[in-house]
């Protein structure tokens, strides 16, 4: 039996993580983020990730919604792009 490949187990569990946010607005956006782009990423992008992971949800939303600026020590590439991420909306 082999092990599973760590960088997919890592995948899951931020999948996971960022699904699972405690606020249905960021379960929507960071799950969803986190399903159109994990697959891709590698370990350097699953870091920074996860630092996106760490903020606090309200934090989150209040970036999200425009209603606080992105504090200039949390802005990254990563955070602008899970900010930017539009979840297509189904009828």
């Amino acid at each position: 039996m082999t092990d599973a490949d760590p960088l997919e187990t890592r995948r899951k569990r931020l999948l996971w993580r960022a699904s699972r946010r405690g606020i249905k607005e960021m379960d929507i956006i960071v799950g969803g983020f986190a399903e159109a782009h994990l697959g891709g990423m590698d370990g350097v992008a699953l870091d920074a990730f996860e630092r996106v992971l760490d903020i606090p949800d309200q934090d989150l939303l209040s970036y999200c919604t425009l209603q606080v600026e992105v504090p200039p020590k949390l802005r990254s590439p990563m955070l602008d792009a899970v900010l930017a991420f539009r979840p297509a909306v189904t009828p």
